[in-house]
């Protein structure tokens, strides 16, 4: 049992930021929960101080494209998002008109912040997650 959680431990680790946060989606799905760090584990498991502990700040964030886009703004819109995704006139023309979409599962704090200034100068809303 203790090789084969070794080899899962090694086989993860050669995964991508972005494979993980695909991963860790794909698990909370599957096991209805949603993945989070207690802060008393986090801290090797030391006794709680008088007042809670503030929570590190994420460094990753999942990008979603709140909706709906105005129509004034949908064309705008629409070339932002596929400045920012590389996707195509059509899926970025979907993706607009079913917001709210995930436009990056996971992006760095820089990376999502840029993303948001684009979509939002372009009139759009965006919401960042910490993950």
């Amino acid at each position: 049992m203790s090789q084969h959680l070794d080899d899962l431990v090694e086989k993860l680790s050669q995964l991508s930021v972005l494979d993980m946060a695909k991963l860790k989606e794909k698990l909370e799905a599957k096991w209805g929960v949603k993945a989070a760090v207690a802060v008393a584990a986090a801290a090797g498991g030391a006794p709680a101080a008088a007042g809670a502990a503030p929570a590190a700040e994420a460094t990753e964030f999942k990008v979603t494209l709140e909706g709906p886009v105005p129509d004034d703004k949908k064309i705008s819109v629409i070339k932002a998002v596929r400045e920012v995704t590389g996707l195509g006139l059509k899926e970025a023309k979907d993706l607009v008109e079913g917001a709210p979409k995930d436009l990056k599962p996971a992006a760095p704090k820089a990376e999502a912040e840029d993303i948001k200034k684009k979509i939002e100068a372009a009139g759009g809303k965006v919401k960042l997650t910490g993950l």
